[in-house]
């Protein structure tokens, strides 16, 4: 489901909604749809708020971030910088849970950090973010690897608070991004884009409340570096699609960089059966 989100953005972009106002609009429309979850669980809301604040914030943060980015930079490569994560998981399992850096593990980090270099370094360069998106996608892998942390300590409040808080985290981060990035709406929307605009956002609300919901809930009892490995789907199917219908190239660097990417997934998950049968 994640990889074709790019999609509903690009219609967006179409009505004359970039980036981080695409995001906003849809993170409202979801929003509006769940008040009855807020009433439902506002007690939670009140006795629970540090921990709804900091996990929203950070995955927040990572999506809306992530969102915006895919609006300043090829789909494939927006996707590909994001699911570098597996690699700041890793990181935050060695130095804050006090797991152990075995080869295993190196090898994702060193398989990663070699996807990163291809997908950066192809014109010859440093392997440094060259624009706004690679910079927001490399961020928003970094903010949901420590967001996906905070949901699994926060693994006592069930999932639908969750969503909310991180919607409401993803919304203010958005709003944050048109004060400083500017206004990146393109033109007046009329009445008839206005028309669309709310019968699409109905359609997205049923497409994205699932996709939050099978997102989430695992967070709250898997590491940050599986969470960020099982998601990696996303990088097969985003690939794919952006391939076929994104019309943005797709060279010998993605090609190298998602096949990178995508190993350091495939050893973590054979270095995690190895080690639960063992």
């Amino acid at each position: 489901m994640w990889g074709v989100y790019w999609m509903p953005l690009l219609y967006l972009e179409g009505l004359g909604l970039i980036g981080a106002a695409a995001g906003t609009a849809l993170y409202m429309g979801c929003l509006v749809a769940l008040i009855p979850v807020m009433i439902k669980y506002r007690q939670l809301f009140i006795s629970q708020w540090r921990v709804l604040l900091l996990s929203g914030v950070l995955t927040g943060c990572a999506f809306s971030l992530y969102t915006t980015s895919l609006a300043y930079t090829d789909v494939i490569r927006s996707i590909l910088l994001f699911y570098l994560t597996p690699v700041w998981g890793t990181l935050i399992g060695i130095f804050v849970l006090n797991e152990r850096l075995t080869m295993t593990r190196l090898g994702v980090i060193i398989c990663a950090f070699l996807g990163l270099y291809a997908i950066l370094g192809s014109g010859g360069g440093l392997p440094i973010p060259r624009n706004l998106g690679d910079i927001l996608a490399l961020l928003s892998g970094m903010f949901w690897a420590l967001g996906s942390l905070g949901l699994l300590r926060a693994k006592q409040v069930p999932v639908m608070p969750q969503i909310v808080s991180f919607l409401g985290g993803s919304l203010v981060i958005s709003l944050l991004s048109i004060w400083l990035i500017g206004s990146p709406v393109q033109g007046p929307i009329t009445a008839a884009d206005w028309g669309q605009l709310i019968g699409f956002l109905g359609l997205f609300v049923i497409f994205a409340l699932p996709m939050f919901w099978l997102t989430l809930a695992p967070a709250r009892v898997l590491s940050p570096a599986k969470v960020g490995i099982l998601l990696m789907s996303e990088v097969i199917v985003g690939a794919i699609s952006a391939m076929m219908f994104s019309g943005q190239p797709f060279g010998t660097a993605e090609l190298i960089g998602t096949i990178l990417i995508l190993a350091a997934a495939f050893i973590e998950v054979r270095g995690s059966a190895t080690a639960s049968t063992s």
